[in-house]
């Protein structure tokens, strides 16, 4: 049987039964929602205050009913269509106990996002219908959609809405887009401070993804369950509904469990900074030594992320990559990680003796070597072309080099040296990351002399020169006879 979705806490048994018989009452297919629907509907979200939405298939069949809080509902992807090309099949009729039956901008959003035959809102006060108002797709319009005239009452004529629909599906049908836009829709939230997420906004344009917002709730620490707090929750789940947003991505490292109460209440894919970084580095490494590193990396993040999660995921009987019945999933995930893990350490160590017999013969040579270090994008590899004429890659965007490069350069007193171009710094950089680019990053700790490059333009440059410092420090060079170049 059926039931009923949402935020039922604290409603009687008997106002879900109620509800829940919604789904045997047959509908007229000339009706667009029956007068009894809408009367059991509003006396119980005035009763509860609470807005609740009922969704309805052409031939008149209730297919969801979900209550959400006294401001907001979450609108559904509901659809009986059989091409993304259609109209879902499906009208929404949400209620709002205010009194107020006029649709938001959230409410048009989720229209046009997830194709409902049609969108109302019902405004209810005293258990009664105040006014609706309905809007239906028109892709010939600015804004996609129109809205039918508002009615007082509750009955929508049936060749006034019959016809909108009729019309939608036609105009949605045989529309051309001659682009089609798959870029990723994300929205970024963070905790510290607006620095800080405006660089996790420069991280996500790297990633060529569109950033659609910003939400900053200032808080001393993370909250341990969702980040960002349970109140702020909500706020981003009505955000997320009226810009389409395809992702959410937390300006800090956040746990497994804070990952999956996320992705539960707001339904869409949840990462953090450490897995967009990744995914710049994965796009961006060249070499096959950086890209065994990136992959060291991603599989001892994902590793982390499986810590906890064994209680919901199914058990695995015998059978092929199951060392018996009864492995559990995370058994199996977790030892065919570290086998991967263990093959790319052992290669990545091979590469790094190779590099260790290059650095003795370099050694042999007594060139002094001078390691070109800074926050990402600081103008490293731009200040390596300048003096070298190394052809080094160069771009406007974080973490355009992951590979050292390493050129002779003579000094104005004639002496000969070696310029070593190094991966960024950023803030944030999980320990792990280090670790995994120990081999590379080991240039800065043996070299002879740190030149420190700093963008003098950048508003956060001694935030960002701090940043370096301690990281020279992790590494254990912090020692190093060292020039700030700004």
């Amino acid at each position: 049987m059926a039931k009923i979705e949402g935020n039922i806490q604290g409603i009687r048994k008997s106002a879900l039964n109620q509800l829940e018989a919604l789904f045997d009452m047959p509908i007229s297919p000339d009706v667009y929602v029956s007068q009894e629907i809408l009367d059991t509907i509003c006396k119980i979200s005035n009763e509860y205050n609470r807005e609740i939405a009922i969704y309805i298939s052409r031939n008149g069949k209730v297919l969801d009913i979900t209550i959400g809080t006294n401001a907001t509902v979450e609108l559904k992807a509901v659809s009986t269509r059989r091409g993304d090309n259609r109209l879902s099949g499906v009208r929404c009729i949400h209620t709002h106990p205010n009194g107020m039956g006029r649709l938001s901008n959230v409410d048009t959003s989720a229209l046009l996002a997830l194709k409902f035959d049609a969108i109302t809102a019902v405004g209810c006060l005293d258990g009664n219908v105040t006014e609706m108002q309905t809007a239906t797709l028109n892709p010939e319009t600015e804004s996609g959609f129109e809205f039918l005239p508002l009615i007082s009452g509750s009955l929508i004529p049936h060749d006034l809405w019959f016809e909108a629909i009729v019309n939608a599906d036609y105009l949605v049908g045989n529309s051309t887009n001659e682009e089609i836009d798959d870029v990723e829709r994300v929205l970024l939230v963070g905790i510290d401070d607006e620095a800080s997420l405006e660089e996790l906004k420069n991280l996500a344009e790297t990633a060529n993804v569109e950033v659609v917002d910003m939400v900053l709730q200032k808080r001393s620490k993370a909250d341990s369950s969702t980040y960002i707090g349970e109140g702020k929750v909500d706020e981003i789940a009505q955000i997320i509904q009226l810009k389409a947003v395809d992702t959410l991505i937390c300006d800090d490292e956040i746990t497994s469990v804070m990952q999956r109460n996320l992705e539960s209440t707001l339904k869409i894919k949840v990462i953090d900074r450490t897995a967009l970084i990744l995914d710049i580095f994965a796009k961006h490494s060249k070499s096959s030594e950086s890209k065994l590193q990136v992959e060291a990396a991603q599989l001892r993040y994902r590793s982390q992320r499986l810590t906890g999660m064994g209680i919901v995921l199914s058990r695995l009987g015998g059978g092929i990559g199951t060392r018996g019945p009864g492995e559990t999933k995370l058994e199996v995930d977790r030892r065919r990680i570290q086998t991967r893990l263990a093959f790319l350490e052992e290669e990545i160590k091979n590469i790094a003796a190779q590099r260790s017999l290059r650095r003795k013969e370099r050694e042999k040579s007594e060139i002094p070597i001078i390691a070109l270090v800074g926050y990402t994008n600081a103008g490293k590899s731009s200040l390596l072309n300048q003096l070298t004429d190394a052809g080094a890659y160069v771009e406007d965007k974080l973490f355009a080099t992951l590979d050292s490069l390493t050129r002779k350069f003579k000094l104005s007193n004639g002496q000969e040296v070696l310029l070593v171009d190094t991966v960024g710094f950023i803030e944030k950089l999980p320990h792990f990351l280090v670790k995994t680019f120990a081999s590379t990053l080991e240039e800065v700790a043996l070299a002879d002399v740190i030149v420190v490059v700093v963008d003098s333009s950048d508003d956060e440059k001694y935030k960002h020169l701090k940043v370096v410092e301690e990281t020279l420090e992790r590494l254990k060079a912090g020692d190093k006879p060292t020039i700030i170049a700004f």
